[in-house]
């Protein structure tokens, strides 16, 4: 299967790549570059934020964890008038940022877009990042916000019936890296199997790997040659060239040697055998993208046990391309296709037993 059909850099990105001001060049620490990639993140956020405001309510909340922290979380759902009665789905979000980058503020606007376009209330969670926590640190933290949001339900005005998790990039590897530990019953994980099923999963750029663990299907059989292999189309690719997606995961410092069967960290390795009864999963998959392959590998996989999917692709676009906003006429589809994952999902769909790739 030739996934290096959609890895042609579209001509929608090349004419706004050439608009945009060369890179920096800085000798700022990464400290310091993380805050303001995170101050750019908010100003657009609260752009987003602002237009949809009057028809919202945010609420923040404190989630305790395991170990003693505390995390920020957010709430956004229409107001009262402008929705039905009744207890509310959820979608549970993770945002982006290579376990390093984001906050909560970061994610005001897709939370709020989604909240306003689904109806769902949307829980925004700000897990902590590296370096200055270490892998177990953000997936734990995933883990206990999704207990938290069960044992607040009415609190939340939610329905823990109707639950989706979601999430861009490293987000997306919480997601199902909290579904996978759960479905599998894990050592630490097996408490989530007594909440409430999922109905869904929203993955949108999924990492599903650490560097050190991806299969070696994922560099062979993919395309006419090696080369078509995203890893290796893509290892200059705007947005994330393969250097950073190394930088941002050795930043977990997960413990070495790294063991490929650590199905929290390595989501995209479970055995197959074991995928059929995970949550129905939508995936918006970047064709520019060093992570193309493993996320269009793992729906297949999904998709040939009787996990029903929702796959579609971006051709020529880059990494968590949405970041540019209006820039870019794809943004209005990767808004089509999470806020759409989110709807399936809640229609409880059936699975096809067909791979099907919907690119446009």
């Amino acid at each position: 299967m030739d996934f290096s059909v959609y890895g042609t850099l579209s001509d929608q990105w090349t004419a706004l790549e050439a608009a945009l001001p060369p890179p920096a060049q800085t000798t700022e620490s990464y400290a310091t570059l993380r805050k303001r990639h995170n101050s750019e993140r908010e100003s657009l956020a609260a752009q987003g934020l602002a237009a949809l405001a009057p028809r919202l309510i945010t609420t923040d909340y404190a989630i305790p964890t395991r170990d003693g922290a505390t995390l920020e979380a957010r709430t956004y759902q229409l107001k009262p008038d402008d929705r039905d009665g009744g207890a509310l789905p959820v979608y549970m979000h993770f945002h982006g940022g290579g376990f390093h980058v984001g906050s909560l503020s970061s994610e005001d606007g897709i939370c709020a877009r989604i909240a306003v376009d689904t109806g769902v209330l949307v829980l925004n969670v700000n897990y902590r990042h590296t370096p200055e926590h270490t892998y177990p640190a953000a997936f734990h933290d995933a883990a206990d916000a999704f207990a938290w949001l069960h044992a607040h339900a009415p609190l939340l005005g939610a329905d823990p019936a109707r639950v989706i998790l979601g999430g861009i990039s490293a987000g997306a590897n919480l997601t199902v890296s909290v579904l996978v530990a759960r479905h599998l019953r894990l050592p630490g994980w097996a408490h989530l199997a007594d909440l409430p099923e999922p109905l869904g999963q929203v993955l949108m750029t999924p990492c599903l790997y650490h560097v050190a663990c991806r299969p070696r299907r994922l560099d062979a059989g993919l395309a006419p040659s090696a080369a078509g292999a995203s890893y290796e189309q893509h290892k200059n690719a705007p947005v994330l060239p393969l250097w950073k997606i190394h930088f941002f995961l050795d930043q977990l410092k997960a413990p070495l040697p790294i063991d490929p069967e650590d199905y929290v960290l390595n989501p995209g390795n479970m055995p197959p055998e074991k995928a059929r009864g995970l949550p129905p999963a939508t995936f918006g998959i970047s064709g520019a993208d060093p992570l193309r392959d493993e996320g269009l590998l793992f729906a297949k996989m999904l998709s040939e046990r009787g996990v029903p999917t929702n796959v579609n692709v971006f051709p020529g676009m880059p990494h968590a391309f949405r970041r540019y906003g209006d820039a870019l006429l794809e943004s209005a589809h990767w808004d089509a296709v999470m806020h759409g994952g989110i709807k399936w999902a809640l229609s409880r769909p059936e699975a096809t037993g067909n791979f099907e790739i919907k690119d446009k």
